[in-house]
């Protein structure tokens, strides 16, 4: 019998590994393949819920009309090859809780997520999710040991979105034509740049008074925070899987969108050894540059003031994980 024209070739598809099965993480694994992007494998440390949330994927995937593989494990062995890695896993924020009150649970989680993915994805693209965002990007940084351009966290096109929506809403307009700008930390100190944001090409300062875009930016600084209150038990998830779907299709298809990401910085802003939500163009290396906007003094101050939060709240998860690795150390 002869053979297949075809049967020698290995087609090497793209890999997405999504670390933790969690709300996020799912429904992230679900945009991505019915998205047409990726390979997933869904990750998580509870065995059988990943397992059982790829199995309930891959039973949709001929109503979706695609053909992506989504894995579900419990074994990093299995995410070995992936383009992105995606850290989603986590305690998620219950009623009254800051994002910075998680970070004495998730820091030892990050970490280890980002270590144990690294080992058997040296050449991956990271993403992470799990909050405080800015804080627990730098401690994966520190911990994968990667360049700058291949490590970023997801916080201001989630934070965009949610302003245009809060600008769509009042205006009564199509959310798509609104497009706005936040940079800044992944909570209350964020900075919506009101200056930036248009309809149209139409800045939203010909169209609101100033009263009504401080209310506006003010519900952004909010918006996780809102849906928390509201929901009781858990946060957002919709929203941010869109979000980090977004910045996993630019980088896999190479398409060099301008989208404020957590970057890690080295003198942009004048701001050194910290992440903070600044626009990169996001392509196939990971972020291909950063942009340097000219800010007001207002504009910079409040990027210097959300800086200087994360780096306190940076020394603080760095002492916490050298007091549990003493604590291990001793008591081994």
């Amino acid at each position: 019998m002869s053979s297949s024209p075809n049967s020698s070739i290995v087609c090497n598809l793209p890999r997405v590994t999504i670390v933790g099965a969690g709300r996020v993480g799912s429904t992230l694994a679900q945009r991505v393949a019915e998205k047409n992007l990726a390979d997933v494998v869904l990750l998580d440390i509870i065995a059988g819920m990943p397992q059982g949330l790829a199995l309930d994927l891959m039973e949709a995937r001929g109503i979706e009309i695609h053909n992506r593989q989504i894995i579900g494990t419990n074994n990093y062995a299995d995410t070995s090859g992936s383009q992105i890695v995606v850290i989603t896993a986590g305690f998620p924020r219950k009623p009254g809780m800051s994002r910075d009150d998680l970070l004495k649970i998730n820091a030892k989680i990050v970490v280890e997520a980002a270590k144990n993915a690294i080992a058997h994805s040296p050449n991956a693209i990271f993403i992470v999710v799990t909050n405080p965002l800015d804080v627990m990007t730098y401690l994966a940084w520190q911990a994968t040991g990667l360049p700058r351009d291949r490590i970023m966290g997801m916080a201001g096109v989630l934070d965009s979105a949610r302003f245009e929506t809060f600008i769509a809403l009042e205006l009564g307009v199509l959310p798509a034509d609104v497009k706005a700008m936040v940079l800044g930390s992944h909570g209350d100190l964020m900075v919506p740049l009101s200056r930036y944001a248009t309809v149209n090409g139409i800045p939203i300062t010909e169209l609101l008074d100033a009263v009504t875009i401080e209310r506006l930016v003010e519900r952004t600084r909010n918006g996780g925070a809102e849906i928390v209150e509201l929901m009781h038990t858990g946060g957002a998830f919709f929203a941010p899987a869109s979000a980090t779907s977004v910045m996993v299709e630019s980088i896999l298809l190479n398409q060099s969108r301008l989208l404020p990401v957590a970057a890690y910085l080295q003198g942009e802003y004048g701001l050194e050894d910290v992440v903070i939500g600044v626009p990169c163009r996001l392509g196939c290396g990971g972020i291909e540059s950063i942009l340097e906007l000219t800010l007001t003094d207002e504009e910079r101050e409040g990027l210097h003031t959300s800086a200087r939060s994360v780096r306190q709240n940076i020394e603080r998860s760095q002492e916490i994980i050298r007091n549990t690795s003493t604590s291990l150390g001793t008591s081994s």
